[in-house]
C-alpha cells in the first residue's frame, strides 16, 4: 500500500508521481537512510526553530492542533508537520502559521528527490526531510512535530536534544502490528510493553518528555526510556494532574489553574489538550500563559476527528460526523461520545485493519450500516463487516440510500475515506 497523493497543479503532481514511485524494502529498519538525505540537504535539521515532538497511537494529531493553537495564542509563529493528509499533501507542511504553497512546494520536493535519488527513501522520509530543510530557510518561533509510525525508527526521530524544547507521548493501542510488534532481539515481549517501548524512543538527553498514565507495563517501559536518554521525566498523576468537570482543571508543581474545556468533541480531547499543556509547562525555551493555554484550547481545530460537516455538497444540510479512527481506542471513544444515540454508520476501512473495533463498540446504536471502498486502498468487503451491511459504490450513494429519519450519521473507518468526504464537502483543510 502506498500513500495518497494528487494535486491539480501540474507542477506538484510531477512530484508526487516521483513519490508515489518509491517504495521500501521489506523490513528495512532504521534512521540511516533519513540520516544520508538529510546530510546531503547541509543537515536542516540542526538548524529547527524549537520543536514540540510527538508520538502516541491515538491522539497525537490533536495534541498537535492544541500545541500549535496554544503557541500562536501566545504570539509565536508556528511550522508544523503532521501526517497523513486529507485532501491535499500540502497539509503536511504548514509553514509559519500557512500552508506550503503549490510552487514552492514543486520546488522543495524537486530539490529533496533529487537529493536522494540514488538512495531509495521512502514516501515518509522525503516529506520530513522537506518539511525540516523548509523549517530551517523560513523564520518561525517554534516546530510542532508529529511522529508518523512509532518513533525509535520514524524518521523524525532524528532530532537532536539541541533542537527539542519537549516531547511527548498521547495515548497508547495496538495499530499497525506488521511494524511495531515485528520480532526483534532485546525488546518487550508484551504487546502494549512494545508498543510503549517504540513510542518511548523519541526520549533524547535532557529534554522534558511529558506522557499520560498508563497500563504497569508500558508505564515501566516509558520510565525506563527516560532514564536510559537521562530524559526528566513528566508524568500524568505524578508531575502533573488533569481532571475535568465544568472546566478543565490542571495542576503541577509550578501552580493550578481551571481552563475551559476544549472546544473540540469528544471527552478524550481535554485529555490530549492536558498533554500539549504538560509539554509546554515542562520547558522553558517559550513561555506559555494560562491565558494562552486557555485560548489555544477553544481555538484548536484538528479535521476529521469527530469533526461535524458543515452544510455542503456532500453532507447537504443532514447531521453527519466525521472521524477517521481505525483501531479499538477509537471504536471505544466513538461508542462512549455517541452512547445511546441511534446512528446510521457509513464504514470504509483499510483491509489491514479489524472491523470489529469499531462495529463492536457502536453497535447498540447502529440503526444502519453501510460500507463503501476507501479511495486509492485496498479494503474490507461488506460482507468481511457485519451480516446487515450493505456495500455502495462510494460514499455519495451510502448517503442517498439512508432514510431521512433525523438520526445522525457516522462517516469512520479510514482518514483517507474521511479526505475524499472532506473534499467532496468542499471542506479542504486549509
Amino acid at each position: 500500500m502506498r500513500d495518497f497523493a494528487r494535486s491539480d497543479h501540474p507542477r506538484v503532481q510531477a512530484q508526487l508521481d516521483r513519490l508515489g514511485r518509491l517504495s521500501v524494502p521489506d523490513g528495512r529498519l532504521g534512521l540511516e537512510t533519513i540520516h544520508v538525505l538529510l546530510d546531503r540537504l547541509g543537515n536542516p535539521h540542526r538548524a529547527l526553530p524549537p520543536v514540540f515532538h510527538v508520538a502516541g497511537t491515538n491522539g497525537k494529531g490533536s495534541t498537535c492542533a492544541f500545541l500549535r493553537a496554544m503557541l500562536e495564542a501566545q504570539g509565536y509563529s508556528v511550522h508544523v508537520t503532521n501526517s497523513p493528509h486529507l485532501v491535499r499533501y500540502n497539509e503536511r507542511i504548514r509553514l509559519a502559521g500557512k500552508l506550503i504553497g503549490d510552487e514552492r512546494l514543486a520546488s522543495l520536493l524537486s530539490e529533496v528527490l533529487d537529493a536522494g535519488e540514488d538512495l531509495g527513501p521512502s514516501f515518509f522520509e522525503v516529506t520530513i526531510a522537506a518539511a525540516f530543510l523548509d523549517f530551517a530557510r523560513i523564520p518561525a518561533d517554534a516546530c510542532v512535530v508529529e511522529v508518523g509510525l512509532g518513533g525509535r525508527y520514524d524518521a523524525t526521530n532524528v532530532l537532536e536534544p539541541a533542537v527539542l524544547a519537549a516531547c511527548g507521548i498521547a495515548a497508547l493501542g495496538i495499530d499497525h502490528e506488521r511494524f511495531l510488534l515485528a520480532p526483534e532481539d532485546g525488546v518487550p515481549s508484551d504487546p502494549v510493553a512494545r508498543i510503549a517501548f517504540e513510542k518511548a524512543g523519541i526520549a533524547k538527553a535532557g529534554v522534558p518528555l511529558a506522557c499520560l498514565s498508563y497500563p504497569l507495563a508500558a508505564q515501566q517501559q516509558i520510565e525506563a526510556a527516560a532514564a536510559r536518554a537521562g530524559a526528566p521525566l513528566s508524568a500524568r498523576g505524578a508531575e502533573w494532574v488533569a481532571e475535568t468537570g465544568r472546566h478543565l482543571f490542571y495542576r503541577d508543581a509550578e501552580g493550578e489553574f481551571a481552563l475551559p474545556l476544549p472546544s473540540l468533541p469528544g471527552a478524550h480531547q481535554a485529555v490530549n489538550a492536558s498533554l500539549a499543556i504538560a509539554m509546554l509547562r515542562a520547558q522553558d525555551v517559550l513561555p506559555v500563559t494560562p491565558h494562552a493555554l486557555a485560548q489555544g484550547i477553544e481555538q484548536a481545530a484538528w479535521p476529521a476527528r469527530l469533526q461535524r460537516l458543515a452544510p455542503g455538497p456532500l453532507a447537504g444540510h443532514r447531521e453527519i460526523w466525521l472521524d477517521g479512527g481505525h483501531n479499538a481506542d477509537a471504536g471505544r471513544m466513538l461508542g462512549t461520545h455517541f452512547a445511546g444515540q441511534p446512528l446510521h454508520l457509513v464504514l470504509g476501512m483499510l483491509d489491514a485493519k479489524d472491523p470489529a473495533a469499531l462495529v463492536d463498540p457502536l453497535a447498540p446504536m447502529i440503526a444502519s450500516l453501510a460500507v463503501v471502498p476507501v479511495p486509492g486502498h485496498d479494503w474490507h468487503p461488506a460482507e468481511a463487516i457485519a451480516p446487515q451491511a450493505r456495500f455502495f459504490p462510494d460514499i455519495v450513494n451510502a448517503l442517498a440510500a439512508i432514510p431521512e429519519d433525523g438520526l445522525p450519521v457516522l462517516i469512520a473507518g479510514s482518514l483517507y475515506l474521511a479526505g475524499d468526504v472532506l473534499r467532496r464537502n468542499g471542506e479542504a483543510p486549509e
